[in-house]
């Protein structure tokens, strides 16, 4: 198969539930999805995007319809209370975590927190609580998500998916073909197999 590459953001419910259906998809085929960190909140702006959560008939869509996908693919869900997300600091963390060999695993916890717990990562205290209980040196970590270098490679990251064409998450890129959206996973994944 073809890579396919899939642009996320931890604060967007629907990468989440994208993120079920590759490790589904994974595990069925053995194949393996190339994740892609960027931030939602740049990609909007450089798209002059109003992002839904901002938008009340949209925010109020949203809760239902994700809802909806969820039931669909019988995942655990919960749409988070805490609502928007402000996933600055986990994008970043994200980005350490891939550095120090266990991107996959902090991918799961972060999306499992936000949506299945409803942990409300927006408050620094929790957010540095869930930090210390990932298998780290905690306070080293932190340092290095904190870093300057990590600050400009996800902008780094987000401005060059934006070039790609990417303007909202979750996307897919195989093939130089963009396919926007959790339901499009099927498309992106048909290309992968041409």
């Amino acid at each position: 198969m073809k890579k396919i590459d899939f642009y996320f953001d931890f604060g967007s419910p629907y990468s989440y539930l994208a993120h079920t259906q590759i490790k589904k998809f994974e595990k069925e085929t053995g194949e393996k999805v190339n994740y892609m960190p960027v931030l939602v909140g740049g990609l909007h702006k450089l798209a002059g995007i109003t992002a839904p959560a901002f938008i009340p008939l949209k925010a109020k869509y949203l809760i239902k319809d994700c809802k909806l996908w969820a039931d669909k693919y019988k995942v655990k869900y919960q749409f988070n209370r805490y609502f928007p997300i402000k996933s600055l600091n986990l994008m970043r963390a994200a980005l350490v975590a891939q550095k120090d060999n266990f991107f996959r695993s902090f991918i799961d916890k972060a999306f499992n927190a936000i949506w299945v717990d409803s942990m409300n990562m927006n408050d620094e205290e929790i957010f540095l609580k869930f930090i210390k209980s990932q298998d780290i040196n905690s306070d080293l970590f932190s340092l290095k998500y904190n870093d300057p270098v990590i600050k400009n490679d996800l902008v780094k990251r987000t401005n060059d998916s934006f070039e790609l064409g990417v303007f909202g998450v979750p996307s897919f890129i195989v093939n130089g073909k963009m396919f926007w959206g959790q339901d499009r996973l099927e498309f992106a994944l048909n290309e992968a197999k041409k």
